[in-house]
């Protein structure tokens, strides 16, 4: 952990004016106490809330007055928000908040958390007209069943404004002193020299990019060679351009666990320039719920687990402690946290405001519901965004918008689903037998969503909603109705964002059929195609946004994918390597198209043997698939055992990746076999004599079938590029990715063989990285 510095939190000025606070973020950071209790409760989607709001206020009667502006202030403080209704004649002031279940159910820290809101609306409006007294009503509205459950109160205007001056006085020794830090940070980002003595080739230009795109606001696809340091470089840009793009936050996204480090470990570096004081940089990394969770055997509430009890009581402490530590990785947010013994996980959620870069995975801000894009949006932040590999976020979206239901889970559940959801599940039951009969052969797309199917699956889930609401106790852990419900739940999600750039098919399921089920009935799923419509709200939240790789090219097709604005500049950082560091071979008599796999095995291990033979070293060889790879391994042992070799596995667990990359040390020698597009594909930085070489026994095309022709048909429609977008250019990038692993510095030198017959055709050849020496094609050796 880093040590505490106090000159990171600069001394405020207390005649400076605090700015502008929302009436929630004062009440949320202000007016909690208690227990975190995440206890599962249904809620209300954003939709559904703002449609339940204006299902209620329809009600009221003529001078209803709806969204009323309110503001005050408070010793330069001004906080501001709408209220949610008015009714003049009965002076009463309304606080509207939607639910499932029974409100009586509510939490009492819930509630509290919601009358501290309507009385701050309460004080705001009789400071308006001068009242001197008011009513206030919090409703709450099930949205299932329509009805209100009105709680009233009467407050005096005296009692509300201390109410109010409380929150402001807690929360404005926070604002003041956040407000002094965003000054130290602004004015050091403006002087941040670079971290290194000097640049590598190319890395300044890609800085300068950043710098002025971000400056201006406006997006940035960048292609830079791998080993020209552009996590430094990127990083350097938009900080050095915070203050004059007046941005909030810099957000920084990868796809894999190594991008987070790369980014943290240069972090550290920009920040070490600040000298004997620490820099005044707030750096935080967060990690999935399950990675930090301390008692992962423990529900997460204060009756089930400790460091959820009391959490708002200790959290202050804990928040001023956090913001003294300049970067807040996963080891320092534990044992900040522990130390006031709250929850590692949750305290990281707390930090984030005071955060000024967050390090992240690709779903914090993209996905359905991401937090950092939802906070973002409601605290009306300026966000900018570097996005690590950026090819990989094509592939990632779709994940994010795609979801399928299992039918062997629903058959599991409904014997042992609670009897007062028998005849709902029953009738989700015969509209998935339904769907069954209208399955042929092993793919079926559908016109549309199954309507039948979805309106008794949206009556299912409002059922368990209230079910679990009114018996928490079937919704503890992670029981098989909750869990099936989250999946149902996303699956609604999902289908609410449906539209011609998605695709609704049937396929069997691969599972067993439960005992006693006559119906085989289908997987339902929904695959987002083409991300891009889905992505246009993330890149209007953060237009200071990079996208950044070594592989973005054709650039046509990552910009098309992913629905970049039309704005959007583009640069290509010519790589700083010479063509006599590298060897490229092509092996055209061997074909590893599907057909012709077992007729490759002894040429391949005859290519890899040879290569071996005539420049001992560290290797690494790409292949297909798992099982193509342990043929070709097996292959390679029975003819030349004398190679050393050692391969990645199926599940492989993080320690086994960290050996499998501590083989490839300076004095090693022997061949590492690895799928294309895995975990050593990309990510990995194997510099000088640890990595000598790799073969690539693969074109890298995702395999022809039902799923992927129907892309190829929606894209060559959109695009007029079906076959590049679906095969081709996805392919070649991993390809170039994988042969990125040999040339890492201006020092190193290596080979590359390409083993494919395809490798030779001019469409491919245009593919490759335009620094790469013609390559010379060889026959494998004699068997």
């Amino acid at each position: 952990m880093t040590a505490t510095a106090p000159s990171l939190v600069p001394e405020p000025d207390a005649d400076a004016p605090l700015g502008a606070v929302a009436v929630r973020a004062l009440c949320e950071f202000a007016a909690r106490s208690g227990d975190l209790d995440l206890r599962f409760s249904p809620s209300p989607t954003g939709a559904e809330g703002i449609a339940g709001h204006g299902t209620v206020t329809a009600r009221r009667g003529e001078g209803y007055q709806r969204e009323v502006p309110l503001a005050s202030h408070w010793q330069g403080l001004r906080v501001q928000g709408r209220a949610d209704g008015w009714d003049p004649a009965a002076r009463r002031l309304e606080e509207i908040k939607t639910h499932r279940g029974d409100a009586h159910l509510i939490s009492p820290a819930v509630q509290a958390l919601h009358w501290a809101q309507a009385r701050v609306y309460g004080w705001m409006l009789c400071e308006q007209l001068g009242l001197a007294q008011i009513t206030l009503a919090l409703i709450y509205f099930n949205i299932d069943t329509g009805v209100e459950t009105p709680l009233v109160q009467t407050h005096d205007a005296a009692a509300l404004q201390a109410h109010f001056a409380d929150l402001c006085q807690r929360y404005s020794g926070w604002a003041r002193q956040e407000q002094a830090h965003r000054r130290a940070r602004n004015a050091w980002l403006q002087t941040l020299p670079f971290p290194f003595a000097r640049f590598r080739a190319g890395q300044r230009d890609l800085a300068a990019a950043v710098y002025r795109c971000h400056k201006a606001g406006q997006p940035l696809m960048a292609q830079a060679p791998t080993g020209i340091g552009k996590t430094v470089a990127t990083l350097f840009g938009a900080l050095r351009a915070m203050p004059a793009g007046a941005h909030d936050k810099l957000f920084y996204l990868t796809a894999r666990t190594t991008g987070r480090q790369l980014a943290l470990d240069a972090l550290a570096h920009l920040s070490a320039g600040a000298g004997p004081a620490a820099a005044p940089l707030r750096v935080i990394e967060r990690v999935a719920r399950d990675k930090a969770c301390e008692h992962p055997d423990k529900a997460c509430h204060g009756d089930a687990c400790p460091l959820a009890r009391g959490f708002y009581d200790r959290l202050p402490a804990a928040r001023e402690a956090a913001v003294r530590v300049p970067h807040l990785d996963q080891a320092a947010l534990r044992e900040t946290a522990l130390a006031h013994q709250i929850c590692p996980y949750h305290l990281g959620q707390e930090m984030l405001p005071a955060a000024d870069v967050a390090v992240g995975d690709y779903n914090h801000f993209f996905d359905l519901g991401a937090h950092w894009h939802g906070l973002a949006v409601a605290q009306g932040w300026r966000v900018a965004l570097l996005i690590d590999e950026a090819h990989n976020l094509i592939e990632r979206a779709r994940g994010m918008y795609s979801a399928a239901l299992e039918p062997a889970d629903f058959q599991l559940l409904r014997p042992l689903a609670p009897p007062a959801l028998h005849k709902a599940f029953e009738r989700l039951h015969r509209p998935w037998n339904a769907l069954a009969r209208q399955l042929a052969g092993a793919h079926t797309v559908l016109p549309g969503l199954p309507a039948d199917f979805m309106a008794a699956l949206q009556a299912l889930c409002g059922e368990i909603a209230d079910h679990l609401a009114t018996h928490p106790a079937d919704g503890l852990g992670d029981s098989p109705l909750q869990r099936w419900y989250f999946d149902a739940l996303q699956f609604l999600r999902v289908s609410e964002t449906f539209g011609d750039h998605a695709l609704c098919d049937l396929t069997p399921s691969l599972r067993p059929r439960p005992p006693r089920t006559r119906v085989a009935q289908p997987v339902l799923s929904l695959r987002c195609l083409v991300p891009a419509p889905l992505l246009a709200s993330r890149w209007e939240a953060a237009p200071a946004t990079t996208l950044f790789s070594a592989t973005l090219s054709p650039m046509d097709y990552v910009a098309d994918m992913l629905g970049l604005p039309a704005a959007t500049r583009r640069l290509d950082v010519p790589a700083p390597f010479a063509p006599d560091q590298l060897a490229v071979r092509v092996a055209p008599a061997i074909s590893t198209r599907w057909s012709h796999r077992q007729a490759s095995l002894t040429p391949i291990a005859e290519v890899l043997a040879r290569q071996y033979r005539e420049a001992p070293g560290n290797y690494l060889a790409f292949f297909s698939s798992f099982d193509y790879l342990e043929q070709a391994l097996d292959r390679l042992r029975q003819r030349h055992p004398n190679v050393p070799t050692w391969a990645q596995t199926r599940g492989m667990s993080e320690p086994d990746r960290n050996a499998f990359i501590a083989r490839f040390q300076p004095d090693g020698q022997g061949i590492g076999f690895a799928v294309l597009g895995g975990a050593f594909g990309e990510g990995i930085d194997l510099p000088g004599q640890r990595l000598i070489g790799a073969f690539v026994a693969t074109l890298g095309l995702p395999q022809v079938g039902p799923v992927n022709e129907q892309l190829r048909q929606r894209l060559q429609t959109r695009f007029g590029r079906g076959h590049d977008y679906t095969y081709l250019f996805p392919g070649l990038q991993k390809v170039v990715q994988a042969a990125g692993r040999v040339i890492r510095t201006e020092h190193d030198n290596g080979t590359v063989w390409l083993l494919d017959d395809r490798y030779t055709r001019a469409e491919v050849r245009r593919l490759l990285p335009a620094w790469w020496p013609p390559a010379v094609t060889e026959c494998p050796p004699p068997v």
